[in-house]
């Protein structure tokens, strides 16, 4: 039997466990173009939960179903992207099945886990198999078969962990874009990661604890880690040095001494000292009074390849000033007084203006690589002073977060429109019609989304082999309604090919949003070499939309 303490401790581990391995969990995604990054939305979602059980520290830990609601709860408002969502759908049924429970054997946690597993099954339109879904259901059914032979907690448990592993092996043969890329479903393994973690504490009483540095050390010994980053995030209370300094030596083969004299060296100029060497170079972080002196201690080893010397204080000031900023500027909750309401999902000041402008009253930053939260959706629902808010996702990746509000929402009534494009988003808006009712516009609006067409300029995010492609780390995608059509290296040569092949003669309007990343240059010469090969009767449309990861995003109606 366990009680509540124990299953506290075991979901501060399971969440400590992905977020430890959220990069490699990440890596899975086997699509080249950025996005929302399964490991890191998991993790995040994992993440508010632990916050929700830390905080409670004088609750009555005896009582399992108070720490499983309180949990589910967190998870809840705090899920992002598909994989969160279903996760926090996962424990939501896992919650009530051990409501009310002072304590529990095996037995109970494979069941409740059961219903989870079917909450998480209903949630999906149309469940694929080879997913977080079947990992989660096997388990289940390997666990709930255990607990038939004991209904020991380990011993049921280890059995749920094992048929999640052997589930996660399989979903390759489920899926063949899984096969084809080699790897296994990246929300499966997360969710391996997770029941690993809990298992941890309910078998040897040990809560696997996350430590940065170990973690960005041994998972991104190869490229930039999540430590070397802007350290004004690291540190809000104290800060014992100035500069946050980052560099990268390449060794000269000559040189005999050992990077661990650096290492050593830095060590009594500053803190905060890591450094990682191979045959070739040298990655060197410290914070240092003094960045002079550790680069010049660098030279003895070879030649400096890269510097990178950051103020901490100052970039400490700015980012409380912005704090102060962003919590004087929260959402404050508003009596829902008019008809209807609109809340959309969009990253970029242009874009952002654009769907102000057709009456959204709050527009959510978020959108690719940025899901934003069940509670940031919510938030703004709150905020919008109207009888029925429809929100606007624009994006796949969002639509279940803003879904999930529906429920805890008792004020208003909350319309999730499915739009998962910006474009889709902007043709909804355009759609509006405020002489009908809410019931008719969710269908005319989602008409008019499904007429748009959505082109969308980036980079590969990775190397990988994808639709027959090979692709480069930094190469140029072009994508049409999400799927690629083709490699480039020029983004405005992409922008126009891409363009001019999704124009047709039934074509009435071409808008071409550009990004943050885009010069005006850029933009306005893409704009008239596309504006002279559609036909005459098209109507095209140049918008600094600024939003991030997307160079360009085309909208052909």
């Amino acid at each position: 039997m366990i009680n509540g303490t124990n299953l506290r401790k075991a979901m501060i581990s399971g969440a400590n466990n992905i977020l430890k391995h959220k990069s490699s969990v990440d890596k899975l995604n086997i699509f080249p173009v950025p996005d929302g990054d399964t490991g890191t939305n998991m993790s995040m979602t994992m993440s508010s939960a632990t916050r929700e059980l830390l905080k409670n520290d004088n609750i009555n830990n005896t009582n399992v179903g108070e720490i499983a609601h309180i949990a589910a709860s967190a998870l809840l408002h705090g899920a992002r992207g598909n994989s969160g969502v279903i996760l926090s759908l996962l424990f939501r049924g896992f919650s009530k099945g051990l409501e009310g429970k002072e304590q529990v054997n095996g037995d109970d946690l494979a069941n409740a886990l059961g219903l989870g597993v079917e909450a998480a099954y209903k949630a999906v339109m149309k469940p694929t198999e080879g997913t977080i879904l079947t990992v989660s259901r096997v388990a289940y059914e390997k666990g709930l078969a255990a607990a038939e032979i004991d209904d020991d907690v380990v011993y049921v448990w280890s059995a749920i962990c094992k048929g999640a592993a052997e589930s996660l092996e399989k979903t390759p043969e489920l899926l063949p874009v899984l096969k084809k890329a080699g790897v296994v479903d990246a929300g499966g393994k997360g969710l391996c990661y997770i029941f690993d973690g809990m298992l941890s504490v309910l078998k040897d009483g040990v809560i696997i604890e996350y430590n940065e540095e170990e973690s960005a050390k041994e998972e991104n010994e190869d490229e930039e880690t999540d430590y070397f980053r802007n350290a004004a995030a690291e540190f809000d209370d104290v800060i014992n040095f100035t500069y946050c300094t980052e560099f990268i030596v390449g060794r000269d083969p000559e040189c005999s001494h050992d990077p661990q004299e650096l290492r050593s060296y830095l060590e009594t100029i500053g803190d905060c000292v890591v450094v990682v060497d191979d045959e070739e170079i040298i990655k060197v972080h410290v914070h240092t009074e003094n960045p002079g002196k550790a680069l010049q201690a660098a030279l003895i080893f070879g030649q400096l390849l890269t510097v990178k010397v950051d103020n901490m204080k100052e970039q400490h000031r700015k980012n409380a000033e912005a704090n102060k900023e962003k919590q004087e500027a929260s959402l404050t909750p508003a009596e829902p007084v008019n008809e209807v309401g609109f809340v959309a999902v969009a990253a970029g000041e242009g874009l952002k203006t654009l769907f102000n402008d057709l009456g959204c009253e709050h527009v959510i930053s978020g959108g690719q690589t940025m899901n934003p939260s069940t509670n940031d959706i919510l938030e703004a629902v709150l905020a919008t002073p109207a009888k029925t808010v429809m929100i606007l996702p624009n994006n796949k990746n969002i639509i279940m977060a803003a879904e999930q509000t529906i429920p805890l929402v008792s004020d208003r009534k909350v319309i999730v429109l499915p739009t998962r494009t910006i474009p889709q988003g902007l043709s909804a808006m355009l759609a509006y019609d405020p002489d009908t009712s809410a019931e008719v516009n969710t269908v005319t609006m989602m008409e008019s989304a499904s007429n748009v067409s959505t082109g969308s300029v980036t980079f590969a995010a990775r190397d990988s082999e994808f639709g027959g492609h090979r692709i480069k780390k930094d190469d140029i995608l072009a994508l049409n309604n999400g799927k690629l059509e083709m490699i480039d290296k020029d983004i405005v040569h992409a922008c126009e090919k891409l363009t001019r092949s999704m124009v047709n003669r039934n074509t009435s309007f071409v808008t071409i949003i550009y990004g943050e990343d885009v010069t005006a240059e850029q933009a306005n010469s893409a704009f008239n070499w596309i504006k002279n090969k559609v036909p005459s009767s098209t109507e095209v449309t140049l918008v600094n939309g600024g939003q991030p990861i997307y160079y360009f995003i085309i909208s052909i109606e």
